[in-house]
């Protein structure tokens, strides 16, 4: 098994990447949490891996920190959940709050996420609250509770804005910046929309 990975970046895009090592170049499947701190293309990158073996295909996924190789492997032991799925849900919520979402038992926010339904987001809760808790020993700075009704207003509209189709970062960003003042979800919905139509 191909426990980590060093070598020259040569191709990247948001779902894989090949990295030259020695001349050879091995095709690496990442989620977006790494995909977003990587390197430039033609720069030395270096990533925990998991290796996957089919009857039909031998696949690495790549990682940049140890936690998210872990909360990976959390993943693959839920039933139902394979190595793309579990690559999804990474992609679709940072590490903090898909942690935070478990503990809280948030079916919610964790069915906002692309390819998960009712019946994962449940399964998910029940075999890995007690579970993600214990990556606090390895250093894991796990997210608050959701504590004020301002907390609950942002979550939901931006559950609302991915739902919608747009980028969880983008619409992550563009909350943070609004003024909530009072307002309700529906209105820092409408507050987002305008500045994500400038930015698309």
């Amino acid at each position: 098994m191909i426990a980590s990975i060093t070598g020259i970046l040569t191709t990247k895009t948001p779902s894989l990447l090949i990295i030259d090592v020695h001349g050879i170049g091995y095709q690496v499947f990442v989620p977006l949490s790494t995909f977003y701190h990587l390197p430039e293309v033609k720069e030395t990158t270096s990533l925990q891996t998991y290796t996957h073996v089919r009857e039909d295909a031998f696949q690495l996924y790549g990682f940049l920190t140890l936690l998210e190789k872990e909360l990976f492997l959390l993943l693959l032991g839920v039933s139902g959940i394979g190595p793309k799925l579990a690559l999804n849900i990474l992609s679709g919520m940072e590490i903090m709050e898909l942690a935070a979402a478990i503990q809280e038992g948030n079916i919610q926010r964790l069915r906002a996420i692309p390819g998960v339904g009712p019946k994962t987001a449940g399964r998910l809760v029940l075999e890995l609250k007690e579970k993600v808790a214990s990556l606090k020993l390895a250093g894991l700075p796990l997210a608050e509770p959701l504590a004020s009704g301002e907390d609950k207003i942002v979550a939901d509209a931006l559950s609302a804005l991915v739902n919608l189709g747009y980028n969880r970062s983008e619409a992550k960003k563009v909350l943070d910046g609004a003024e909530l003042n009072g307002s309700s979800v529906e209105g820092l919905i409408k507050q987002a929309l305008k500045k994500l139509a400038r930015i698309f």
